[in-house]
This record gives structure tokens, C-alpha cells and sequence, in this order.
């Protein structure tokens, strides 16, 4: 075996194979040091996604000639001091960008530092260099990339559309301008539509900056994240339940500035939402993690995309902790697209057109913005010391004979002079029965108002002082059960009932041996099973606070969901993801009648309990509509 050096031109292709990737990759390189080098203003412009041609231009601090001639080698930076790694407080450091980029294309770079009279220029092509020369320009630096790859065409095949190019580029940009609200960003070319975000200026230029990008429909639905442990402070926007995504494509993480994609992060970010997002929808989070650079290693990937920190759980733990404390703090804030959306669909079934979207928490990636003057977030609530506290019996059957409903004719009647034309009015339906109880002033005062009727044995219809809430019974239910069995889980007494006859469940047996293997953690929620010969579950005991419920169903769900459990999820994820399954089989299902009082006291639960304001699935349980709108829809606004 024969051992030889490389040369340089290869080592060099070698290193901008792990490098550039993509024109995205070039872009990032450029803006990056464009960021680091303090500029206020910076301009890139693309053609052909970037294949053809990549500027990026700012007002920086520029090069003098000596560093110009520097910058296009290898290894060589102005971003680390004492070369220590373990110190990085800029976005770029190995001194592999601009060498990397002019092997493989044609790189050319005019730049003038603010004391030197005039400009220099210098360019590379395929890795041959050429002498720098005196330029005209005015303080900053421009880099241009043209036929990126014209030195290696095999790399070209791999490239994507222009169209597909062009959205990597836009999202390498929103990303570096959501870290950094005080530089000024423009994007345009012949590829695309120009887009441009200012500077953002102000008490809350991250804000600011983030409703450019994200528009305003997020920022009036996120949640502000600021928590700090052991030196390490996570601050942000994370975005209520009920707004969210069917791809991950809008969570934004930065580590001391840096845009990152960490799997550790995103892990700790399902691990949040777990309880109130269903596994297919994705929240939409923009999110800044700061700390000692000593504590983290971004020297784990040529790109830099990923980072090591040096106490990975603490940081997860940080991130999980402080969205869930939110999310409790957040109350029974919804999400303005739910009302919005509604509303969408009821204008658009009057006026004969498809709707304009399938809700926030089904649709792809459509804003509703709230109506003008119209749905405004919910008020923020604090339990009331009176709050009925839940049991699962309140909610017993309804008897067969009610009272039938009396005065409703008469009191009509009363303020009618001639015939009697209510002589034969029908009764109200039991559904409407709500409305035969005084209306207390003081319950319409509360989030979500008096009870006021159910409608299709589904819904329930509450009155606010300004508004109207309708409530979805089962979804409600589902989350108050789950919440209780969390917090006997929390309290390791979860009552049991025992069953009087064993439910024997039929399974494959893969699924019952895996559950029969789990019937330890399963024990720990209520649920009592063993395995009763082959393909056959025996359940003895169930939680006492589910009541009647379908067992077979159950444990069929369970057997599925346990398949599909993620080895990294700890004991109590596990578990809970377990309660909320079962939950769901235990509550209040569509179809069932309620009373009044009933309806009531599912209202007042729902105001004391945390995370009420959606389903264990991510669905909203309730949707307010505002008299305004409503108005609005009958013309008389």
C-alpha cells in the first residue's frame, strides 16, 4: 500500500465538499461573515436558485489588503483569539469558507476597511488565485459567486430546482435575521420576488423582527419564554396549542446566536408540547438559548448546524420546563385563528365560496388573521376560589322523565295582545332545556361563561358578558380526566376500581406479549392486566376515575401505541402518553346528554384546570365568538 499526499487543490475540494453543500451553503458562509464583521445593512441577490450567481454585499468593517490576501487561504481567521476553540463568540471561525468556495466556483471580493483610502479586489477561480488590485468602493465588502461548481460538474446533478434552491436560500436568511433584529436584510434576483426586513428598532426588536417573518398571526398566539437555571437563560416566543404546524419547518432555535437545527432540542421541544399536540402537528417556536461558550461545542459539524453542550439534560430539562410553566401560565388564552377561522367558513357557506382555510389546528400553513375590531384573545383568568372541584360523578345519567318546561308560552304571551298564538307551541327539546334556568349574571363574567344550552348532544352553548363560547364536550372531558390522572400519578395513588368479572381482550399475540411485558408501568396508571394464555389479555382493574369505559378499545390502542413508543422518551413521557390514551376512552362522549348543572360544572372545571383549552390530541375544546362578529354576519355592522 502506497500512502501519498493530496495536493492542495484537492484538499481543498475535499473540504468544500463538506462545506458547500448547496448554493444555501454558500449564502450562509457569506451573510455570516457579513453579520460577524458588524454590518448594519446587507443585500444578497441570486439567479438561477443561486447556481449562477451569488452577491452578498454590507457595510461592514471591510478588509485591508493584507487580510484580503489571507482570507482566501486555507485556515486562516480573524474570529478566534489564543486559538481556543472552546471560546467561539462569533458565527464563523474555521477559516474554510472563501477558500472552499473559490475551488469550486468563481469567487470574486472587493472590500475597503474605514481607514484605508480606497478599495481592494481579489479573485479565485477553480482555486487559482489572482493578485489583489485596487478597486473603487465605498466602506464594506461585496462577494460574488458565479457558476458554482463549474470546477467539479459531477456535484451539479445533485443540485435541486431553481425554485428549490431559491425557498433554501430565503431560509437560511429568515433564520440569521430572526437571531440578529438590528441589521437590515434584503433578498432579490431574477429568481425570486424581493423580499426585505429592516432593522428593527425599539423596546422589542426580536419582536418586531419576528412579526416580519412570521407574520402577526404568531406573535398574537405565542407565549413569551424567559427562564434561566444554573447560568443558562432560554428566552423566545413559543406558540399557543392551538397555532401550529404540519411540518417543522417553523421552529427556530439559536445557541448564543446561532442558528441551529439540534436534535436535542427538538426532542425537548416534543417532550413540551407532548400533552396538548397530537404526534402529526408541529408548534411553531422561536426560540434563543444563551450561555458560557465554554459550555458548548460547536465544533461538531463542518456546517455548524449542530452543537455538543456539555450538560445536555440540563439544557433539555430548561427548555421542557419552561414551555410547560407556560403553557399552564397561558390559561385559557386560544388561539385567534380558531375564532377566525370559524368565522371563514360560516361566510363562506352564506356567500358560496370554498373557505378560505380548515382551521389552525388543521390547516397547513394558511394565517387567518383576526377579523378588523373583531376576536381578540380570551381574558386571562385565575380559578375562582368557588370553583366546583371534579368528580366523575357528576356527571351521572340524565333520568328518563324530565319536568316538562313551564312558563316559556305564557311569558311570551304576556307581552302580546290578541290571540293566543302560542296556544300550541311546542315545548322546548331537552337540548334547549338550559335556557329554563336563570341566566346568573355573574358566571357570564368568567372565560367561559353560563351554560346556556346543548346542541346535537355535542356542544355546549355558554354566554359571556360580550360573546359566546362553544364547548366540545368530549374534548373538554378528555382533558380534565387526563389532568386528573397526571396528578394522581404525581401523588403515586391512583384509585382503582376492581373489576367484578375480568375483561378478557382478544390481541395478536405480539401485542399482548408486549403489553403483558409492560405491566409494570401500565400498573402505575390504575390499569391491572396479565396475559391469559395466547393472544389474550386478562384487565382486573382499571382507574376508578374513568368510570364506565370501553376496555376492549383501550387496551387495543394502548397495544398500538405501545409499539411505537420511542426508546429515548423517559418513564414519566411514557406514562403520561398512557393516561392520555386512556383519558380519551374515559370521557364524556359526543351523543350524551347533559344537564344544565352538568354543563356548568364542566365549565368551571375547565376554567380551574391547566392546559384546558385543548384536548389531549392538540384540538381546541372551545371556540369564542365575540358579538361583534357575529354581528357582522347578519349585516348589522
Amino acid at each position: 500500500m502506497t500512502v501519498r499526499q493530496l495536493g492542495e487543490q484537492v484538499i481543498n475540494q475535499i473540504a468544500a465538499g463538506e462545506v458547500i453543500e448547496r448554493p444555501a451553503s454558500v449564502i450562509k458562509e457569506l451573510v455570516e461573515n457579513a453579520v460577524d464583521a458588524d454590518a448594519t445593512s446587507i443585500e444578497i441577490v441570486t439567479a438561477a436558485g443561486g447556481k449562477t450567481l451569488m452577491r452578498v454585499s454590507d457595510d461592514g468593517d471591510g478588509m485591508r489588503q493584507g487580510d484580503l490576501e489571507l482570507a482566501i487561504r486555507r485556515h486562516c481567521t480573524s474570529k478566534i483569539t489564543d486559538d481556543d476553540l472552546f471560546d467561539i463568540r462569533t458565527l464563523g471561525f474555521r477559516g474554510e469558507a472563501l477558500p472552499s468556495i473559490g475551488s469550486v466556483a468563481r469567487l470574486a471580493i472587493q472590500t475597503r476597511h474605514r481607514d484605508e483610502a480606497h478599495a481592494w479586489a481579489i479573485a479565485v477561480e477553480g482555486g487559482r488565485e489572482k493578485p489583489v488590485v485596487p478597486a473603487a468602493r465605498t466602506r464594506g465588502t461585496q462577494v460574488e459567486v458565479r457558476d458554482l461548481f463549474f470546477a467539479t460538474p459531477a456535484r451539479l446533478k445533485f443540485l435541486k430546482s431553481d425554485r428549490a434552491e431559491s425557498a433554501a436560500i430565503t431560509e437560511i436568511i429568515k433564520r440569521i435575521a430572526l437571531a440578529y433584529p438590528q441589521v437590515g436584510f434584503s433578498l432579490s434576483g431574477a429568481d425570486r420576488q424581493p423580499q426585505n426586513w429592516p432593522a428593527a428598532r425599539g423596546a422589542e426588536p426580536h419582536l418586531a423582527r419576528i412579526s416580519q417573518i412570521l407574520g402577526q398571526d404568531f406573535v398574537d398566539n405565542a407565549m413569551e419564554i424567559d427562564a434561566e437555571r444554573e447560568g443558562v437563560r432560554l428566552t423566545g416566543f413559543a406558540g399557543l396549542p392551538t397555532h401550529h404546524r404540519g411540518n417543522a419547518q417553523h421552529q427556530f432555535f439559536f445557541v448564543n446566536g446561532r442558528p441551529v437545527k439540534d436534535k436535542l432540542l427538538l426532542s425537548g421541544l416534543r417532550g413540551a408540547y407532548a400533552d396538548v399536540l397530537a404526534r402529526d402537528r408541529h408548534p411553531v417556536v422561536v426560540l434563543f438559548i444563551d450561555l458560557d461558550p465554554g459550555q458548548v461545542d460547536v465544533n461538531v459539524h463542518p456546517a455548524k448546524a449542530d452543537v455538543r453542550f456539555r450538560d445536555s439534560q440540563l439544557v433539555r430539562g430548561l427548555l421542557v420546563g419552561a414551555i410547560k410553566h407556560a403553557l399552564v401560565q397561558s390559561g385559557h388564552r386560544s388561539s385567534t385563528s380558531n375564532a377566525a377561522v370559524a368565522l371563514d367558513a360560516i361566510r363562506a357557506q352564506t356567500s358560496g365560496h370554498s373557505p378560505t382555510g380548515t382551521g389552525a389546528y388543521a390547516s397547513e400553513a394558511s394565517s387567518h388573521a383576526s377579523p378588523s375590531g373583531g376576536y381578540q384573545p380570551a381574558r386571562g383568568y385565575a380559578p375562582a376560589a368557588e370553583a366546583r372541584q371534579w368528580s366523575p360523578e357528576i356527571f351521572r345519567p340524565l333520568e328518563t322523565a324530565a319536568a316538562p318546561a313551564a312558563g316559556f308560552a305564557e311569558e311570551l304571551q304576556s307581552s302580546y295582545e290578541g290571540p293566543n298564538a302560542f296556544a300550541d307551541l311546542v315545548r322546548p327539546s331537552a337540548d334547549a332545556r338550559a335556557n329554563d334556568v336563570p341566566l346568573e349574571r355573574e358566571k357570564t363574567d368568567l372565560p367561559l361563561g353560563a351554560a346556556r344550552a346543548q346542541v346535537h348532544e355535542t356542544y355546549i352553548i355558554a354566554q359571556t358578558d360580550d360573546g359566546v363560547v362553544i364547548v366540545d364536550q368530549h374534548a373538554a372531558h378528555e382533558r380534565l380526566v387526563y389532568e386528573r390522572l397526571k396528578e394522581a400519578l404525581a401523588r403515586k395513588d391512583v384509585a382503582r376500581q376492581i373489576l367484578l368479572i375480568p375483561e378478557i381482550v382478544d390481541l395478536p399475540e405480539e401485542d399482548a406479549a408486549r403489553l403483558a411485558e409492560r405491566a409494570e408501568d401500565l400498573e402505575k396508571v390504575g390499569l391491572s392486566l396479565e396475559a391469559f394464555g395466547p393472544g389474550a389479555i386478562a384487565v382486573r382493574e382499571t382507574p376508578a376515575i374513568l368510570g364506565d369505559m370501553d376496555i376492549k378499545g383501550m387496551v387495543r390502542n394502548l397495544a398500538d401505541e405501545l409499539a411505537e413508543w420511542d426508546t429515548a422518551d423517559g418513564l414519566k413521557e411514557k406514562l403520561d402518553h398512557v393516561a392520555a390514551t386512556m383519558a380519551c376512552h374515559g370521557s364524556v362522549r359526543a351523543g350524551r346528554r347533559m344537564r344544565p348543572e352538568e354543563m356548568d360544572a364542566l365549565l368551571r372545571d375547565m376554567e380551574a384546570t391547566p392546559l384546558s383549552g385543548q384536548c389531549n390530541h392538540g384540538r381546541p375544546t372551545w371556540v369564542e365568538l365575540k358579538l361583534s362578529d357575529i354581528e357582522k354576519l347578519f349585516g348589522r355592522k
